[in-house]
């Protein structure tokens, strides 16, 4: 059993307390899946907290997007400062998949924009958990998609121990086939160096560099620097240094696998001439060829995911290895907001099967490509040992696989009750709202309106804005960070009304929000189901006067049965309220509080006074180095602020680094042109 300390100066409040003993209790007893239905407000990931220390395992969050995923590694990161809680999410900043369009013989190569940081995170999550057993991880999607045998990690890792016997040679030779980089001049993640009888290597998962004393043929000693001041920073006796990827493995596997793709490929070969493809043949054969050159010459090649059933040795069809498989035996898996994430795990085999066999047909990829993919449902159900899935409206499949084990968390330890719903006629839905709008707005809140169509929306926005409301439009074109900017912005008070088609964003913390206007609420589709219509009504119950007007001209099922749950609800809070004699009121949080709790994993708005001290950090980098000296200094601090989860500082030093290439590149084309018009 792990030991996870909780560090919070909270306790359980509410039904905070029966939930947390329900589901331990439950779990200890055998039950392999439970539902955790808790209201928004309620404290869900509190509760989340203390099942992983009072179980002492492994523990997988999987959330279904990367802003909430963000959201949730901040908040288990500050409450188990002390364990090894890990964020696993796609490390592309930029993602365009290998694809082949038949119609316009368009092939299009895989592009991709990889985030060193978040790959060095992936990395230490896999570190993690090989190494240790009070891990957290908390992880989008990604975790289903395929990775290297941990069973090759596990033998390939270097342990290196002060006394040890070990010549320079063998410690750089293992090092290599780790998948690290020899460079002596510039020292980064993933590379080492060698000097005389020392040895500075830079973890793959780390921001610190390892240096290594070998005066003789035994190591004298084994000290952590710090990569940019170059101090030593801690002496140790002994450190485990792992893979720099994830696609590793041992040179005997290495072998098997160049014959197993050789022999496919002629098997391949031979089917695509008897078809009358020659095209197609020459276009694989000559890829297969470079790639199996590159396997033989440097272990690795692009796209060696491709190759990840013969390189692990699979049998064609069988999953590939996963995040999950990084676990061990028992562990405990929490499904965030179960209702979108479940749904979104069932749809990835689908969608990146359809791409690839397109790629098989025409000669791009070897069949065995197929098998490099997401894991199909059944096959994560086989892994999961323990699950909680937790929503405030969870689907039929998670009560069905619970057997009706749902475990509710409806009161709220702030009192706070579930926002009244009203239903409206929609004959004169515009001038009702008109008058709703500007009684809130009088009293210094928030409104959010939801609209069938995108149409609709925009009408009803201009028209809001042309009576003199302050009023914000979301669309379906905005990015994630661009949509937590614009809701920055109504928490602020920047503006008063937010309108859109779909502003279901689980998990949005919104005690602004007094009023939801929802039109065209008896209309059917997943807009107006019940699940959608009960998460929109959760948008104001952070507020003390949430009210929700349901425009429609009859009541639907969906409306009944979310207004029956609502009010269920509702009466529970306020019994609970009368006992307890609380008067509920809205958590008012400060401009400060609120960009903290509006930020994402890989952006933040900086103060000004920051961003001044930045620049004038350039202005004297730039004074002193060349453009290249700038540009390398500038990714150090970048990846260092980076490293310390000061994501605001290294955003600010990305966009500086993107600009400074964007005025080097026109440099250099003035400087070509000139040049061509020289030789003329």
């Amino acid at each position: 059993m792990a030991k996870f300390e909780l560090v919070t100066n909270m306790v359980p409040k509410g039904d905070q307390p029966k939930a947390i003993k329900e589901i331990v209790e439950n779990f200890r007893q055998g039950a392999k899946y439970q539902v955790l239905l808790g209201v928004t407000g309620s404290g869900k990931t509190f509760t989340m907290a203390h099942v992983i220390k009072e179980l002492g395992l492994p523990t997988l969050v999987i959330s279904h997007n990367k802003t909430l995923a963000a959201q949730l590694f901040g908040e288990f990161k500050s409450l188990f400062p002390h364990n090894a809680v890990e964020y696993f999410i796609s490390y592309y900043d930029y993602y365009l998949p290998e694809a082949y369009i038949p119609e316009t013989d368009t092939y299009i190569e895989k592009e991709a924009d990889i985030n060193e940081d978040i790959e060095r995170l992936r990395l230490r999550t896999t570190s993690s958990l090989l190494s240790r057993d009070d891990v957290i991880v908390v992880a989008s999607v990604s975790a289903i998609y395929g990775l290297g045998d941990p069973e090759d990690v596990l033998e390939l890792y270097l342990v290196l121990e002060k006394g040890q016997e070990i010549n320079i040679r063998d410690l750089v030779e293992r090092l290599i086939d780790l998948q690290y980089t020899r460079n002596d001049v510039d020292l980064r993640r993933g590379n080492f160096r060698v000097r005389g009888g020392r040895i500075d290597i830079v973890p793959a998962y780390e921001d610190y560099i390892v240096r290594i004393e070998v005066p003789e043929k035994t190591i004298d000693s084994i000290k952590i620097v710090d990569i940019l001041t170059n101090k030593v920073l801690e002496v140790r006796d002994k450190i485990v240094i792992y893979p720099a990827g994830h696609w590793v493995t041992t040179k005997s596997k290495l072998e098997r696998a160049i014959e197993s793709i050789k022999q496919e490929l002629e098997e391949r070969l031979e089917e695509l001439y008897r078809q009358g493809k020659i095209l197609e043949a020459q276009r694989l054969e000559r890829r297969t060829k470079f790639d199996l050159e590159m396997l033989r010459e440097v272990g690795y090649c692009p796209g060696i995911e491709n190759y990840s059933r013969h390189l692990s040795g699979r049998k064609p069809g069988e999953r590939p290895f996963c995040l999950i498989d990084y676990f061990p035996d028992e562990y405990l898996t929490i499904i965030d907001e179960s209702h979108v994430t479940i749904p979104q795990l069932m749809a990835m085999y689908n969608g990146d099967r359809s791409r690839k066999e397109t790629l098989v047909e025409y000669g791009f990829r070897l069949p065995s490509a197929l098998d490099n993919r997401p894991l199909k449902f059944e096959e994560i159900e086989e892994l999961w040992d323990k699950v909680l899935f937790v929503s405030a409206t969870p689907a039929e499949y998670e009560i069905k696989k619970s057997n009706g084990i749902v475990v509710e968390q409806i009161i709220r330890p702030t009192g706070l009750v579930d926002p009244e719903i009203v239903v409206k006629p929609s004959s004169n839905q515009v001038e009702d709202m008109i008058e709703e709008i500007r009684n809130v707005v009088e009293r210094g809140e928030r409104v959010l309106i939801s609209t069938i169509t995108k149409r609709t929306a925009e009408d009803l926005a201009e028209y809001l804005t042309s009576l003199g409301f302050r009023v914000k439009y979301l669309h379906s074109e905005i990015d994630a960070l661009e949509r937590v900017e614009i809701i920055r912005g109504l928490r602020l008070g920047e503006f008063d009304v937010l309108v859109g088609v779909n502003l279901l964003r689980e998990g949005l913390d919104l005690p602004e929000v007094s009023l939801v206007l929802i039109t065209d609420a008896d209309k059917t589709g997943f807009l107006r189901s019940e699940t959608a219509l009960i998460q929109m009504a959760g948008r104001a119950a952070r507020n003390a006067c949430g009210r929700v007007v349901l425009y429609a001209d009859v009541v639907t099922e969906a409306m009944e049965r979310a207004i029956k749950e609502t009010n269920r609800r509702r009466e529970i809070q306020m019994a609970y309220n009368r006992e307890h004699n609380i008067i509920p009121q809205t958590i008012k949080k400060t401009p400060e509080e609120i960009m903290r709790t509006t930020i994402v994993a890989d952006e933040r708005i900086m103060k000004r006074t920051e961003e001044d001290d930045i620049e004038k950090e350039v202005a004297e980098l730039r004074s002193m180095f060349t453009i290249y000296e700038v540009i390398e200094e500038l990714e150090r601090r970048m990846f260092k602020a980076a490293s310390l989860l000061d994501f605001e500082k290294a955003a600010k030093y990305r966009d500086i680094i993107k600009q400074i290439k964007n005025e080097l590149e026109k440099k250099e084309k003035k400087v070509a042109k000139a040049s061509k018009r020289g030789t003329k």
